[in-house]
């Protein structure tokens, strides 16, 4: 604990940069994830084996798949920004998929005959019903990102992971404490936030 301690704005510094990058690759993820799961959301027969391969995507080791991302896009910031998105989509489509089947049938057929459209239908009824799902996906996908974003400081792009393998390159096991220790409070603030989002979707649909 002594180097967070004695090094706050660094420690500050590298976890704002864990932020950005964590936020703004879950933004990217779901912006891709909500089409995919509304797609097999539609197609029962789809799901099943698109949800299969972003399962497959995600049980791959993290360090493998940076190492085949650096080999392609070289060093920085752009391999873990990938790595996070790819790993995200299997958590974040398969809580769209469940939220939006959850919703109940007898609230859609009625949207339907009162007219509605099916875009109306989805925005006003569907997505309203599933978001407390859908946000738990999220929760869920941000503290797995927050955890493999560390990774980041072992190919140069920057946040608390940098603490993490200067302690191990320099053997010097405050920095890898202050590191996960950082990162720890980060999953748990983000959790808590998250968690807090949820609670209050689930009472408005309810």
């Amino acid at each position: 604990m002594n180097y967070l301690l004695d090094h706050p704005a660094r420690v500050a510094s590298l976890a704002a940069e864990h932020v950005e990058l964590v936020a703004a690759a879950l933004a990217l993820a779901f912006a891709i994830a909500l089409p995919i799961g509304l797609y097999a959301a539609r197609r029962p027969h789809v799901a099943g084996w698109l949800l299969g391969v972003l399962g497959a995507l995600y049980t791959i080791p993290s360090l493998a798949l940076l190492a085949v991302l650096v080999r392609l896009l070289g060093l920085g910031m752009a391999p873990i920004f990938v790595a996070l998105v790819a790993y995200a989509q299997f958590m974040l489509a398969r809580n769209v998929v469940t939220g939006i089947n959850g919703v109940d049938a007898a609230q859609v057929d009625a949207a339907r005959g009162a007219g509605m459209s099916g875009n109306q239908i989805l925005t006003r009824i569907e997505l309203p019903q599933a978001l407390p799902v859908i946000v738990g996906g999220i929760r869920i996908a941000a503290i797995a990102s927050i955890a493999i974003a560390t990774l980041g400081g072992y190919v140069g792009s920057g946040g608390l992971g940098v603490l993490i393998f200067n302690g191990l390159t320099l053997h010097q096991p405050s920095m890898i404490v202050a590191g996960s220790v950082s990162a720890s409070i980060l999953a748990v603030i983000t959790d808590g936030a998250l968690r807090l989002v949820e609670r209050r979707a689930r009472l408005g649909t309810s």
